[in-house]
Formats: C-alpha cells, structure tokens, sequence
C-alpha cells in the first residue's frame, strides 16, 4: 500500500462531513442525485434542493413520471440547469432499462444520458463500494501536490493523472471505494485550490509541492468563473421567469429582463436548442 493511505484514511474516520449522500442509509439513486447536483456547484447549495428532490422523488420511477419541465422548475437556482434535463432523462433510462433500479455495473452507469467517467466511477465507488479510479478536480489536486509537485492539475484530465491515480488506487474493494472519497474530502476541505490549510493536513510531511517551497502554477491561464453580463447570467435570468411562472410566458415578460437585445434574443434561442425552453404559443415560451 501506498504510504499516502493509512493517514489520509485516518484522518477521513476523524474529519470527515456528515452529509446525507454518505450516510449508510443513503440510497444509490440519493448518491447519483448528489453528483449530477453538486458538479460545478457547492455543498451548501446542494443540501436544500437534495433534501427537497429526494423527498419529493425518493426513487427514478418518480422523477420519470414527471415532465421534464418540473423537473427543471425544481432544479432551482443551482445554476447549468440542463443537468436537470440529464437527471430527469437518466431516470427514465433507469427505469426503461433497469427496472428503476440504479445499476451497479460501470458500463450501464456510464449508458445512462448525462453520465461520463467520473460520475460513473463516482456511483459505483460510492453506492456499490466497488473499485475505481475516481478524480474529480478536488482529488486531482491532491495528487497534483502531494506527489507530482504541482499546485494545480492540468485543465483536462491526462493519461499520465489517470496513471498515477491507478497506482495510487488501493487492492482491497472496499477499502479503494474510502479512499476515492477520502482523497475527495481532503482536496475539499484542506488542500483547497486557494487557501490550502497546510497545517492540518494528515500528509504534509510527503507532499512534494511543499517540499519544493510551493512553487507557483505555470501552466495555461486558468478559466475564471465570470457571470456579469455573460451569456450565463441573460439564460439565468429567462430561465427565472419562466420557473416563477406556471404555464406561458410571453415575450415581453422576458424583454424587460435583459437589456440587450441582441444577446437576449440569443440566449432564448439557445434555451430552446438545449431543450430548456420550448415554444408554447407565438410569442409565448414555457419549460418543457
């Protein structure tokens, strides 16, 4: 076993959060419903609209027998709402393919709209207890700095990370599925990507990237997360209208939203392309 296992490991059963996705009595549907949730989104803005999904869809068949545009007006402000169209589409293949049951297999986890590597492994690791490499942004950090010496990870996973997280990855089953998560817990809360709190990390004394004097990330621009005035924020407002609103809205209720007009008119033609919006009458538009 790696060295890098036992103390990171221990500090998991010492720091690790309670979160309802984790729990022993979570449900493999809960763990897939936390992962479409919280890509790109935080803990704590997750935890309402999970708590709320799951009650109100404890299981896939519940999601599937509702249109697609509930689904969507449920999905909230947690932001890149066609995850709700891909959650609302994966449990009806769940419930066509599988008999409304998540599957543990990779393979099937990975068929399912929306799905790619990561949350696939993720499933699989985290409500099968089943071994697989697993390298979200927060365990790619970790192992960017603790071994490879780097403060940031490439912007796109590489062989190479995929590699050495495979070597990294323990032999025992179950003992692998703690440590995807473990290594997750760390990059999350100790070894953040601004503010690394060095001191109570379980493995600064093997980190290569301290060892080194920290040296600072020099690779391409890394993106930032710009909002005002972007595409983004004009399709976040529509799409609040149109969530505020049963049934249709027309134009003019939108217009007033946004005052480009060139850029608005875009965005609306945008929602409707990726299947958020449809047309419900002239000049009237609605959720699916």
């Amino acid at each position: 076993m790696s060295d890098l296992h036992a103390p990171i490991l221990r500090w998991y059963g010492d720091h690790q959060r309670d979160l309802p996705w984790r729990g022993p009595e979570a449900s493999a549907w809960s763990v897939l419903v936390s992962e479409f949730m919280l890509q790109q989104t935080p803990v704590v803005r997750v935890l309402p609209v999970y708590d709320a999904w799951l009650v109100r869809w404890p299981e896939p068949a519940d999601l599937a027998a509702e249109p697609a545009g509930v689904a969507v007006r449920a999905w909230g402000r947690l932001g890149y709402p066609r995850r709700a169209l891909r959650l609302h589409a994966a449990a009806q293949a769940i419930v066509e393919r599988h008999g409304g049951a998540v599957p543990a297999a990779y393979d099937d986890l990975l068929a399912l709209p929306g799905v790619g590597d990561y949350t696939a492994a993720a499933v699989a690791s985290f409500a099968f207890g089943q071994r697989h490499v697993v390298l979200d942004t927060n365990v790619r950090r970790v192992f960017a700095r603790s071994v490879s010496g780097l403060e940031f990870p490439p912007a796109s996973v590489t062989r190479a990370e995929r590699d050495l997280a495979t070597t990294l990855l323990p032999d025992d089953e179950s003992t692998a599925a703690t440590w995807a998560v473990a290594v997750m817990e760390l990059g999350a809360i100790v070894c953040t990507a601004a503010s690394p709190r060095c001191g109570d990390c379980p493995i600064a004394d093997q980190c290569t990237w301290r060892a080194a004097g920290f040296p600072a990330y020099d690779g391409p621009p890394r993106r930032g997360q710009a909002w005002a005035g972007t595409d983004r924020q004009c399709r976040g407002r529509i799409m609040a209208v149109l969530r505020e609103t049963e049934g249709s809205v027309h134009r003019s209720r939108l217009d007033v939203v946004w005052a480009d007009d060139d850029q608005r008119v875009r965005c609306l033609a945008s929602l409707i392309t990726d299947g958020l919006v449809v047309e419900a009458a002239a000049e009237s538009y609605a959720l699916p």
